[in-house]
């Protein structure tokens, strides 16, 4: 939510110098596989695994202000977050449809 809001007011600078930008977000939860990647010159450190997928379809799918998060996450801030129900959403390289909501605001602290 921090960055939603961070986003919003470098859009409105960037706005003013004629450049139109947007910001849309995906989370999803579940397990990846973790560790370095490459050979001895170029090395780098990622996750792969159907949750990263995920998480970089919905936001590919997200528009300008959406938080789009998994069934999983929406349970998980359902007592601290007000959700948008989108229904299933076909995304590319999933089988099936995915479950889908969008984070609209927080309703209170989230437990410690």
């Amino acid at each position: 939510m921090a960055m939603r809001e961070a986003a919003g007011t470098l859009i409105a600078d960037w706005r003013r110098h004629s450049y139109e930008l947007g910001f849309g977000a995906g989370i999803a939860q579940g397990y990846a596989t973790l560790g370095q990647i490459g050979f001895a010159e170029r090395a780098g450190y990622t996750a792969i695994g159907t949750v990263c997928n995920l998480a970089a379809r919905l936001c590919a799918e997200a528009k300008d202000g959406q938080i789009l998060v998994s069934s999983r996450i929406a349970e998980a801030v359902e007592a601290v977050a007000t959700l948008e129900d989108l229904g299933n959403l076909e995304l590319k390289g999933l089988r099936r449809p995915v479950a889908a909501f969008n984070v609209i605001e927080l309703t209170s602290e989230a437990p410690p």
